[in-house]
């Protein structure tokens, strides 16, 4: 059987095992996802240092994992849980900078919408929605996670899963109509 063959349970198992070449294998196999969810949710100031933290946990907390066949959906949760601490982090640097009275260096004018791309547009959007909200859109529409899923990742009912989709994807058809996309 080829290695891209392997089911994720079999090699979380023998990572589990202290096999490093497996896992290695799921970081291959789940890298670009974890780093795409990472970018929607905390945006691309340090990137590679989330994901990194990411796999991190992953390979500390393998020990702990009880059901192998549910390897993506804990390692999304591993990456929600990343997501967080940095959007916590952000928070209190923020609230520091504000007492000191300085002047914030990520606010950045708005750019011409002319010369924008897609993808920014998009990104832009996503930022005006709450975490909660950008969670789900981004796990369910652009990672393809199903909604029983990305409930088990972010720990909430399907039906908040629902709800926050239904009014996440409402704000973004809003905010692209506002910014001249015709839907």
């Amino acid at each position: 059987m080829q290695d891209s063959q392997l089911s994720d349970s079999y090699l979380a198992e023998q990572s589990i095992l202290g096999d490093q070449q497996r896992f290695r294998q799921l970081y291959h196999r789940y890298h670009q996802k974890v780093r795409s969810t990472l970018y929607q949710l905390c945006g691309p100031s340090i990137l590679d240092d989330l994901v990194q933290e990411v796999f991190l946990r992953a390979w500390k907390g393998l020990p702990q994992l009880r059901q192998t066949s549910q390897f993506s959906t804990w390692l999304y949760r591993i990456c929600w849980n990343v997501a967080c601490d940095q959007r916590r982090k952000y928070a209190q640097q923020r609230t520091f900078d504000s007492k000191l009275n300085t002047k914030s260096s990520d606010q950045v004018p708005a750019p011409d919408l002319m010369q924008l791309h897609y993808q920014d547009l998009v990104q832009r959007g996503l930022a005006q929605l709450s975490l909660e909200h950008r969670a789900v859109i981004v796990l369910h529409d652009l990672e393809e996670v199903p909604q029983k899923e990305v409930a088990e990742i972010l720990g909430i009912p399907v039906g908040t899963v629902k709800s926050r989709l239904f009014n996440a994807r409402a704000a973004m058809r809003q905010f692209l109509q506002q910014q001249g996309v015709q839907l």
